[in-house]
């Protein structure tokens, strides 16, 4: 039989390794789920089990609060009938077996917390007996990264539940700005004239459509024209330059199938083509986008149940989501946790290895004079957007994107240059103006954010047209520390 009273918890706060004197209010959280959870520890001479309730809005949360003196406590967790211990946050094995263990301090610098201050259903901030200041209490895992406290499960699950809650109840309508254009491509153009196209319209891809099925059938990205201008520099090639003149998209895309043996999720000669609809929930369309493979994804509306005249409304992309999110939850940032948390205390992206350590991998970046072709070679093989351009000091410089190269279909660029004779630096200048001096941080072009910038600010970053992946940098030498993509945030978000 369990005793459910916490009166007696917070009046045996001298229980365990305790200095005495004032107490202070200690959130325990459960972060893991579960239908009847309770608390047990020192605090409570393992006699009493304290029920904890589940954090609005997020019902997999459970937490307690506590009122301790200053000192050394151990404790568990009664989940469902079984004893449990939280593996994330500190713990030591005593007569009770594995338990947590908590250092309770009276030195405000080194209290750290898990929850947000305003997170709602909570009441983090709590009056202290101590010369009318507040203090904030709660367990963390331990984990530091130059002095920042690596953010708590909890706060994370939280975060999750109420993003995965904004995705499911708003829509792809929510994705339609109030005026502008899209370009859809005739798969019978030539190629050719189908990149002059993208570059001069400023688009890095376009939705292709057949006009003898009625349908949209794929799409032409940048990756397209990488494609096609590695096979014209190979030696044997049957694509010449000449017959880029009279080689239509749906002659390309049927010959890319054949010799890299994949769809890319873009290409579907007898499918249908990868795509939503207005009506389908944000996360629906999040994890469309991520489940293919791809970057964007056509919403079309057909007004006929088989799916015939049908009608472009827009391109989705993931960077149009978060900028949806950071537009709702930017003027309520303790709706999400995380928001406010430095970026290095969250497992996101992917970060220069520390020395010594046999499993990182270094990240792939390139200096500037390096050869257009082993930019393209790296942008194909690693399967990224874009790649970092440092110094000899890992000093970020500039970005080269996949959307770069239809610079390239400028004055017919691409016929009279070869891709490993060109540097990395000579191809940005194309599509620069010839003052502008290389290294230039473009706001749109290069996106960088430090290891102490709140996450909001890193997807706020990713929110902009066009970017896909941003440069976590060090202060004041621009040292590439790590990157993060749209994918990470989303992956993250989304518990994939």
């Amino acid at each position: 039989m369990f005793s459910h009273g916490a009166d007696s918890a917070h009046d045996a706060g001298g229980v365990g390794v305790s200095s005495g004197g004032a107490t202070v209010p200690t959130r325990f959280v459960w972060p893991y789920g579960g239908k009847r959870v309770f608390l047990s520890g020192s605090f409570t001479r393992w006699s009493e089990h304290l029920p904890m309730s589940p954090v609005e809005g997020c019902p997999t949360v459970f937490q307690a609060i506590c009122s301790l003196s200053p000192g050394i406590y151990e404790y568990k967790f009664f989940v469902d009938g079984e004893w449990r211990h939280d593996e994330r946050q500190p713990t030591i094995t005593g007569d009770y077996g594995v338990v947590n263990t908590l250092y309770l301090t009276r030195d405000i610098n080194q209290i750290s917390t898990v929850l947000s201050p305003s997170t709602p259903g909570s009441r983090m901030n709590m009056d202290v007996d101590n010369e009318n200041s507040q203090r904030t209490v709660s367990l963390s895992d331990g984990a530091l990264q130059e002095g920042h406290q690596r953010v708590s499960e909890a706060s994370i699950q939280i975060s999750r539940c109420r993003v995965s809650e904004y995705l499911s109840l708003h829509t792809g309508y929510d994705l339609l700005p109030d005026s502008g254009k899209v370009i859809a491509l005739d798969v019978n153009l030539p190629v050719k004239q189908s990149f002059h196209i993208l570059h001069e319209q400023g688009v890095p891809v376009a939705p292709l459509w057949d006009s003898f099925r009625g349908q949209f059938v794929g799409l032409l990205s940048p990756l397209d024209f990488i494609l096609i201008l590695r096979e014209l520099e190979t030696h044997g090639s049957n694509l010449t330059e000449e017959q880029l003149e009279t080689h239509t998209i749906s002659a390309w895309k049927e010959a890319k199938r054949q010799t890299y043996g994949r769809n890319d999720g873009q290409w579907h000669p007898h499918q249908h083509l990868v795509h939503v609809t207005p009506y389908e929930s944000l996360r629906d369309i999040a994890l469309k986008i991520l489940q293919n493979g791809i970057s964007t994804v056509p919403v079309i509306y057909s007004p006929s149940s088989d799916g015939s005249c049908p009608q472009l409304l827009h391109l989705a992309s993931l960077s149009g989501i978060l900028k949806c999110i950071c537009r709702y939850f930017k003027n309520s940032t303790g709706n999400l946790p995380i928001l406010n948390q430095p970026v290095c205390t969250i497992p996101l992206g992917s970060w220069v290895p520390k020395i010594g350590d046999p499993n990182g991998r270094p990240l792939a970046m390139l200096r500037p004079n390096a050869s257009l072709s082993s930019a393209l070679n790296m942008l194909v093989q690693a399967g990224v957007s874009s790649i970092p351009i440092v110094d000899e000091d890992d000093s970020l410089l500039d970005t080269y994107s996949r959307s770069d190269i239809t610079a390239l279909a400028k004055d017919k660029v691409y016929t009279h240059v070869r891709l490993d004779e060109m540097t990395i630096h000579q191809a940005l200048q194309l599509g620069q103006d010839a003052s502008t001096p290389f290294g230039f941080f473009n706001g749109q072009r290069c996106q960088m954010c430090l290891r102490s910038d709140p996450l909001l600010k890193v997807m706020e970053r990713l929110a902009n047209p066009g970017v896909r992946r941003v440069f976590i940098v060090e202060a004041g030498s621009k040292r590439v520390e790590g990157i993060i993509s749209l994918s990470d945030i989303f992956k993250f978000l989304l518990s994939l």
